[in-house]
């Protein structure tokens, strides 16, 4: 399962939005799984029309929708790195989780005051890169530190502290690990580093109830600050999804179009962050249930049927495949055999974003 942690400066509205996850969640429990982990962890639902699609043409029982895991982070602030705020102790949180969704104040509100008495959206930015930078720095030159000796004697250890000594000097410009191109091989000697600036990035960009539908100029700064750095923006309001889940099911949408959007920020947020890290989904669809399943893009057949059982991957025969849109324009699976939509795929073959399907296997 995807872990994102949200991070951000105190007060620009991160736990509103967390808690706004989680109520939500806890909202559809109904139909999805959810649970709290620990007061500050919460697993959703990843939002996907396609499962009740799916589940309509199957007359499943159940919908069990791909998971997302959203940690909040207590708020980071300037000397961070050096153990402000217990600062240490919160970036090493962040180094735990696979993404991270950086919450940007983007709203003017007197009744709730900035840390830095202003709202500078690039600035807080700034801070929080500018920390995660320092910390990520530090822990590299520990590493090159500890790999001086080896060197002497160890081409393997030279050629790692050449790939330190590159990343330390485009941290020291500023730049964070996401930005510097790297080699499969370089890339392989950082990896168990964790290094907080390589990990991929979406920019919650958090708007008043008003600005949701249109943005503002502060959206516009975050996404020219994004761009740098080939990062998302999405735009939400923390404000509109606590108001969301107070309300009856009935009115949400009501109330949603009375502020211009068809859907809060919220929804796409977590799909947002499902994608981020070049996940797919495939369904498998019956009377029982339909269900979504997570898997990383170019995997095979076998692996993909291992995520449901490693049985399914060691005695893996065959599996019976169509394509979700072939499927929902043909209204069921015998329609879509009869023309010929069905098909028997190999051991070889490399699963498609939403591929129903029927595995095949020895016990």
């Amino acid at each position: 399962m995807l872990r994102a942690g949200i991070v951000g400066l105190p007060n620009v509205g991160k736990s509103t939005l967390f808690n706004a996850v989680v109520a939500n969640a806890k909202a559809e429990a109904a139909n999805f799984p959810f649970c709290t982990i620990e007061p500050n962890v919460g697993v959703v639902a990843v939002p996907d029309e396609r499962l009740n699609v799916l589940s309509q043409i199957s007359g499943s029982a159940q919908i069990i929708p791909a998971r997302v895991e959203f940690v909040d982070i207590a708020g980071l602030v300037k000397g961070a790195s050096q153990g402000e705020g217990l600062g240490n102790q919160f970036l090493s949180h962040i180094r735990e989780v696979d993404a991270i969704v950086h919450v940007v104040r983007c709203f003017e509100n007197d009744d709730i005051i900035h840390v830095a008495g202003s709202v500078d959206p690039v600035r807080d930015i700034e801070i929080i890169s500018l920390e995660l930078g320092l910390s990520d720095l530090a822990q590299i030159e520990r590493r090159i530190d500890r790999t001086r000796k080896q060197a002497r004697t160890s081409k393997d250890a030279q050629f790692e502290i050449t790939v330190l000594e590159k990343l330390a000097a485009a941290l020291n410009e500023g730049k964070s690990a996401r930005q510097i191109t790297l080699t499969e091989e370089e890339t392989a000697i950082i990896q168990g580093l964790g290094l907080l600036t390589n990990k991929p990035i979406i920019y919650a960009a958090n708007v008043s109830e008003e600005e949701l539908a249109t943005g503002n100029d502060f959206v516009e700064k975050v996404r020219q600050v994004a761009a740098q750095e080939n990062a998302q923006v999405v735009v939400v309001s923390a404000q509109v999804e606590a108001e969301l889940v107070e309300l009856p099911e009935e009115d949400k949408a009501d109330f949603l179009e009375s502020l211009g959007v068809k859907e809060g920020g919220l929804k796409s947020l977590i799909r947002a962050t499902y994608a981020l890290l070049g996940l797919r989904t495939y369904f498998t669809s019956g009377q029982k249930e339909t269900r979504a399943w997570t898997i990383n893009a170019g995997m095979s057949a076998p692996q993909a049927a291992g995520v449901i059982h490693s049985d399914f991957e060691r005695g893996f025969i065959r599996a019976e495949t169509v394509a979700y849109n072939d499927l929902v324009a043909n209204g069921s699976l015998n329609a879509a055999k009869e023309k010929g939509l069905v098909r028997s795929e190999g051991k070889e073959y490399i699963v498609q974003e939403g591929d129903v399907m029927l595995f095949r296997f020895n016990v």
